[in-house]
C-alpha cells in the first residue's frame, strides 16, 4: 500500500491510509538464538506436561538455569501457538467474525475410516528459526491424510491441507478441531460447509478433547523432529514427508491392533510373520 517511490511523502500516504507512522517504518526482527533455545525447551516441556501454564513453565525453566519471567514465557507460547490443556472458565470474548461450534464427539463411538477427521497445528523447531505443521488425521485409524508446513498460523495452510485430504480421500462425516484462529476462519469453515461436513470444536483448553492429536505430535517430534536439525523450510517439508510416509505405511500402532494406519484405513488384515 505504501509506495516509497511515490511523489507523495510517506507521512502523507500513511495519513491517507489511516496507518500509524511507526507501522510504516517497522521492520520485523528475527527471533533471537536465546528465544529459539527457550522455545525448543518449552515445546519439549509442553509435550511432557501439557497441563503446565506459563507460571509452571517459568518455574521449570528457572530450575534448569533459564533466566526468564512469566510474561516472556507467555509471549513465546503465543508465538508457538500453544496453551495449557485443562478445563477453565470461558472468560475471554470471541470474535463475532469467527464462529465457534459445539463439540459433537461426546458419547460417539468412532470405529471406521472417514467417520471423524481431526486437524491441529504444532510448532516445529529448525536449526535456525521454526515452522508450523498442520495435519489432517483420520481419528479411527490414526492415518495422516494430508499436511502442510508453513511459516505462520494463518488459515491458508489449514485450508490447503483440508482440500487435499478431501480430494484424495473423500469427505468425512465430522471434522473436529480446536478453537484456533486458523480453524475458525471463514475460508476454512466455508470448505467444511461446501462439503456438508459436520463441524465439531473442542472446549477451549480442554485436555480431554486434545489428547488424541497431542499423542500424534509427541510421536512425530520424539521419533523425528528432535533427531533432526532442519536447515530450511524446504528441508523440514521434505524430511517430514519421508517420516509421515513411514508413519502411515510401516509404523505399527498398539491402539489399532499393531496394524499400520494404512492397514487400518484400507481395512487390510494384520500380517502375521512366521516365528
Amino acid at each position: 500500500m505504501i509506495d516509497p517511490a511515490h511523489a507523495l511523502p510517506i507521512v502523507r500516504q500513511a495519513q491517507l491510509l489511516e496507518l500509524s507512522r511507526s507501522s510504516v517504518y517497522y521492520r520485523p526482527q528475527p527471533t533471537s538464538d536465546a528465544d529459539l533455545a527457550l522455545m525448543r525447551r518449552i515445546d519439549e516441556l509442553h509435550l511432557e506436561h501439557p497441563f503446565a501454564g506459563s507460571r509452571m513453565l517459568r518455574d521449570l525453566l528457572n530450575r534448569e538455569g533459564f533466566a526468564v519471567g512469566r510474561k516472556h514465557v507467555t509471549t513465546l507460547m503465543r508465538k508457538m501457538g500453544i496453551e495449557a490443556l485443562y478445563r477453565k472458565p470461558r472468560t475471554s470474548g470471541r470474535d463475532r467474525e469467527h464462529p465457534v461450534f459445539p463439540y459433537l464427539l461426546r458419547g460417539l463411538t468412532i470405529d471406521r475410516p472417514n467417520q471423524v477427521w481431526a486437524m491441529d497445528t504444532t510448532y516445529i523447531p529448525m536449526r535456525r528459526g521454526f515452522v508450523y505443521l498442520t495435519a489432517v488425521v483420520d481419528w479411527a485409524t490414526r492415518r495422516v491424510l494430508a499436511f502442510r508446513v508453513s511459516i505462520s498460523l494463518a488459515a491458508d495452510a489449514a485450508v490447503e491441507a483440508l482440500r487435499e485430504a478431501i480430494a484424495r480421500n473423500g469427505v468425512p462425516e465430522i471434522m473436529n478441531t480446536d478453537q484456533g484462529s486458523q480453524f475458525t476462519a471463514k475460508d476454512f469453515i466455508d470448505v467444511l460447509r461446501e462439503h456438508r461436513i459436520g463441524i465439531s470444536m473442542d472446549g477451549k483448553g480442554c485436555w480431554r478433547d486434545n489428547v488424541f492429536v497431542e499423542r500424534l505430535w509427541k510421536t512425530i517430534k520424539y521419533e523425528h523432529v528432535y533427531l533432526h536439525a532442519y536447515e530450511s523450510v524446504s528441508d523440514a517439508r521434505a524430511k517430514l514427508t519421508v517420516y509421515i510416509d513411514f508413519y502411515n505405511r510401516r509404523r505399527p500402532h498398539s491402539s489399532i491392533d499393531r496394524r499400520t494406519p494404512d492397514d487400518a484405513y484400507f481395512d487390510r488384515p494384520l500380517l502375521k510373520l512366521a516365528a
